[in-house]
C-alpha cells in the first residue's frame, strides 16, 4: 500500500553528525521541515534538521500534491469569520507561496505543470455563488462551472486557472540533498535550550517543529485545537485524463487528478478512529463509472484539522519565545508549507511577515470545533477497553481495513503489532 510517489526516486544520503550546538533546530523532515532547512540554508543560518526515520517518510509521501489558493469553498468562511483582511492576508501567503513553488520549479525536475483548480458542489449552487463572491470581492480572479470532466452532474463549481500539480518527491529530494539533516534522529525530550536525541544533546538558541502534529503537550494545547482526518486514493490506469484537479466541497466527497497516464481517485474520507468509506467507496466508484480501469496502487494519509479552518504557524504558544511551529494544514499541505516555512525564516531572522498574525498558533480557540474535540477526547478516554494510545492515554479502535490501531481523539496510529505508525504519540501502543 505504498504510495506512487515511492517509486520513482533516487533518494539522497546524508552523512551529517549531530552537533552540540546549532542557532535553528528543525525537528521534523517532511515537506515543511525540509523547506524551512532550503530557505534558512539560502539566508547563510547556522541550523540542523532531525528526522526520527528517513526524510518525507510520514504524511508528506502519500499527498496528492496539488498546489493551488482554493481551499475548498474557504473564503466566504474566512471573511465572515475572520474578516476581510484576515481573509486576505490568507489569500495573499498563499498566492505567494504559489508563486515560489513555480519559481522553484523551473530549476526541479519534478513534473511540475499548470493547470485549473477546481472545488464542485453536488447538490448546493448558492454555496459555489458564494464562494465566487468572496473571491472577487478578494480581488481574485475565478470562474463558475457547471460541466465537469467527470462522470456525474454537479450543481456548479469554482474554477482557478493557473495552478499547478507536480511530483512532491521528486522535488523535495532535489531541495534536500545538500542541506544538514541527521536522519535516524529522534527527539526524546525537550528541554528549555534545546532536545535529547537517542544521539545525543544538542543545544538550540530557536526550535522549529514540523512533525504533523506537535508532541509536545504542555504548550500550546494542540491537543484541543487539532484532530485528524484520514482519506484514501486510488491510483488508476485506462481512466480518463482530467484536465485538472478537482475536489468536492463535502470533505467526505472525492477528488480527482492526473499523474501521468493516471488518474488518482481520491476520497472515503473519515475522521482518524473512525468509520468510513476507505478504499472500497473508491473501488465501488471506479468499478461503476470507470469499468475499464485497473487499479496499480492505493495508499492512504491523514491531515491535522485545525479549530477555524487556518494552520498554526508561529510561536508555539505564548510562553515559548524561542519555539515555533507549523501544523493544521486541513488537507492544503502544499501551499500551507511554503507559507508557513516564508514565515518561520522571516520570524527566525528578527523580519516582518505582513500575513503571519492571521496564522498565528496563540489565536482565539472558542470556535464549534473545539467543543466537538473535547467530547471526542472525554469519549476516548472514558473508553475502558485496551488497548490505549500513549500520546493521552485514549482507547484505540481497530481499524480492518489498514489493519491498523488507530486513535479517534487526536490521530496516533499503530501497527497491529503495536508499532507506531503515525504522531502525536512518540511510542508505541499500551496494553
Amino acid at each position: 500500500m505504498d504510495s506512487l510517489w515511492l517509486n520513482s526516486f533516487e533518494r539522497p544520503q546524508f552523512s551529517h553528525t549531530l552537533p552540540s550546538k546549532t542557532h535553528v533546530l528543525i525537528v521534523g523532515g517532511g515537506i515543511t521541515g525540509i523547506l524551512c532547512a532550503y530557505m534558512l540554508q539560502q539566508t547563510g543560518v547556522d541550523y540542523i534538521l532531525v528526522e526520527a526515520d528517513e526524510i518525507c517518510s510520514g504524511i508528506t509521501k502519500n499527498t496528492t500534491a496539488k498546489i493551488t489558493i482554493l481551499h475548498g469553498l474557504l473564503y466566504d468562511k474566512l471573511i465572515r469569520s475572520h474578516g476581510y483582511e484576515g481573509a486576505e492576508s490568507y489569500l495573499q501567503a498563499n498566492q505567494m507561496a504559489l508563486h515560489q513553488y513555480h519559481k522553484f520549479c523551473q530549476s526541479v525536475d519534478c513534473d511540475y505543470e499548470q493547470l485549473d483548480a477546481v472545488t464542485y458542489s453536488l447538490n448546493d449552487r448558492e454555496k459555489i455563488e458564494y464562494e465566487l463572491e468572496a473571491l472577487h470581492k478578494l480581488g481574485f480572479s475565478a470562474d463558475f462551472a457547471d460541466h465537469l470532466p467527470l462522470p456525474f452532474q454537479a450543481a456548479g463549481a469554482v474554477r482557478v486557472k493557473h495552478q499547478a500539480q507536480f511530483h512532491p518527491l521528486k522535488f523535495l529530494f532535489a531541495l534536500a540533498k545538500d542541506l544538514r539533516i541527521c536522519e535516524h534522529t529522534k527527539v526524546l525530550e525537550f528541554i528549555p535550550d534545546g532536545v535529547v536525541t537517542n544521539h545525543g544533546t544538542i543545544r538550540a538558541d530557536k526550535t522549529i517543529i514540523t512533525t504533523h502534529f506537535p508532541m509536545l503537550n504542555k504548550h500550546g494545547s494542540y491537543f484541543l485545537k487539532l484532530y485528524q482526518h484520514r482519506s484514501y486514493v486510488l491510483a488508476l490506469k485506462n481512466a480518463p485524463n482530467v484536465d485538472g484537479m478537482y475536489i468536492d466541497e463535502n470533505k467526505k466527497g472525492l477528488s480527482f487528478r492526473n499523474y501521468g497516464d493516471l488518474l488518482l481517485l481520491g476520497g472515503g474520507a473519515h475522521r482518524t478512529g473512525k468509520k468510513g468509506g476507505n478504499w472500497q467507496e473508491l473501488a465501488d466508484f471506479a468499478r461503476q463509472h470507470y469499468p475499464q480501469a485497473q487499479e496499480v496502487s492505493r495508499w492512504a494519509t491523514q491531515d491535522c484539522m485545525s479549530l477555524d479552518g487556518i494552520p498554526y504557524i508561529g510561536q508555539y504558544s505564548s510562553r515559548t519565545p524561542n519555539l515555533y511551529v507549523a501544523t493544521g494544514y486541513n488537507k492544503w499541505g502544499m501551499t500551507s508549507a511554503m507559507a508557513a516555512a516564508t514565515i518561520l525564516t522571516d520570524q527566525i531572522l528578527g523580519r516582518d511577515n505582513p500575513h503571519a498574525w492571521v496564522f498565528s498558533p496563540s489565536r482565539t480557540i472558542l470556535r464549534p470545533q473545539l467543543f466537538v474535540n473535547i467530547f471526542e477526547s472525554t469519549v476516548g478516554l472514558l473508553t475502558p477497553t485496551v488497548p490505549r494510545c500513549p500520546h493521552l492515554g485514549c482507547a484505540l479502535k481497530y481499524n480492518p481495513q489498514e489493519h491498523s490501531w488507530d486513535c479517534p481523539c487526536h490521530g496516533s496510529r499503530f501497527t497491529r503489532e503495536g508499532k507506531l505508525i503515525d504522531n502525536p504519540a512518540t511510542d508505541d501502543k499500551t496494553r
